[in-house]
């Protein structure tokens, strides 16, 4: 068969895995399809619904109606090698009698990388790889990055004029984007775990950092406040959610708030962040807290709202990160551009 067709059936895998957003997490998003090649019909299909249930493949073997023997199983992300929540994934799918496993990301834990495909190659199963791995990746980015770097994936938004300001020069921000694209952020919010930002924006704007959409969860909060200049009745500190206060003072913190310090090193920041639990964090800070994380190489990807509005002068999202040669420059890859109602979001990854 040719790839167009296979194409085709994982993409259908991607909307399936796609079903288990914010009900997974820290396990991949992952769908799967039965097919029958010969007759040319979805048999059955699945997906991971939840953290500790049955995976894809053994929800969709789960929802066949008849035999698995000579048929082929399509699966965005490689079966699973080891004993975790669920037995191996790999063991089921040889012990059914599939002919063919096709799948688009080979799986980077280490406890499954490649193991998997080997050991149906050794069962006399043909497996082909590969098939969209570019949009697997995209939408496994979270745990492609929790696996191979055990730490969060990092997104930071802003909202910039065309001329890259997000306030005036006296520090007034509200609003530079429209209701469009401020309730699109909202949704942006719900999909991370986390939500950090820091002393400049928390005290000039006393923001909430929630999601205020009804059955949408709001985020944890992060708090980067090494010196403790934030008060703690201010809106970031509400118990509505579990706040980490990253603070070097000895101030007694609320018990729904728990306090890390903070030595200067952002790499290792952020490494505690991934054991505490936190898989994915957006940033919505301004020039400062942006800057430093730049210059460490913390941040994966970028959205930039930007107005069709100039200021001349103000402050920018972000600030010296002291380069000296031209190709020095943080480079951006993936570039997308989307028209939204009255302003432009541009998408991008880092590096």
């Amino acid at each position: 068969m040719n790839n167009q067709k296979y194409e085709k059936l994982m993409k259908k895998c991607f909307a399936l895995a796609k079903k288990g957003k914010g009900k997974v997490e820290p396990n991949p998003y992952v769908g799967a399809i039965i097919y029958d090649e010969k007759k040319d019909e979805i048999l059955s299909f699945g997906y991971h619904k939840k953290f500790g249930f049955a995976h894809a493949e053994v929800d969709a073997i789960n929802n066949l109606k008849g035999s698995c023997i000579g048929k082929t199983i399509i699966v965005n992300l490689e079966p699973c090698f080891h004993y975790g929540k669920t037995p191996p994934c790999v063991d089921l799918i040889i012990k059914k009698g599939f002919k063919k496993v096709v799948i688009s990301n080979i799986d980077p834990n280490i406890k499954v990388r490649r193991k998997s495909v080997e050991k149906l190659k050794q069962a006399g199963i043909e497996v082909k790889i590969g098939i969209l791995e570019k949009e697997g990746a995209e939408l496994n980015k979270v745990f492609f990055k929790n696996m191979t770097r055990k730490m969060p994936y990092v997104m930071m938004k802003t909202a910039v004029t065309m001329d890259s300001k997000i306030a005036l020069s006296n520090g007034k921000s509200k609003w530079i984007t429209d209701d469009y694209s401020r309730n699109f952020v909202q949704k942006l919010r719900s999909s991370y775990c986390a939500i950090m930002s820091a002393s400049g924006t928390i005290l000039a704007d006393n923001p909430r950092l929630n999601v205020r959409y009804k059955n949408k969860k709001s985020p944890k909060r992060i708090i980067f406040d090494p010196n403790n200049k934030i008060p703690l009745d201010y809106n970031v500190f509400n118990d509505d959610v579990e706040v980490i206060l990253i603070n070097n003072s000895d101030i007694k913190a609320p018990s729904h708030v728990q306090k890390i310090s903070f030595d200067g090193d952002f790499e290792a920041l952020f490494k505690k962040l991934y054991e505490m639990g936190i898989y994915s964090v957006m940033i919505e800070a301004g020039k400062g807290l942006n800057t430093e994380l730049f210059k460490a190489k913390i941040i994966d990807e970028i959205n930039l709202f930007m107005a069709p509005k100039i200021f001349g002068s103000g402050i920018s999202f972000v600030d010296n990160i002291e380069l000296n040669e031209i190709e020095d420059c943080i480079k951006l890859k993936d570039l997308k551009i989307k028209k939204l109602k009255n302003d432009l979001l541009v998408n991008a990854k880092i590096g």
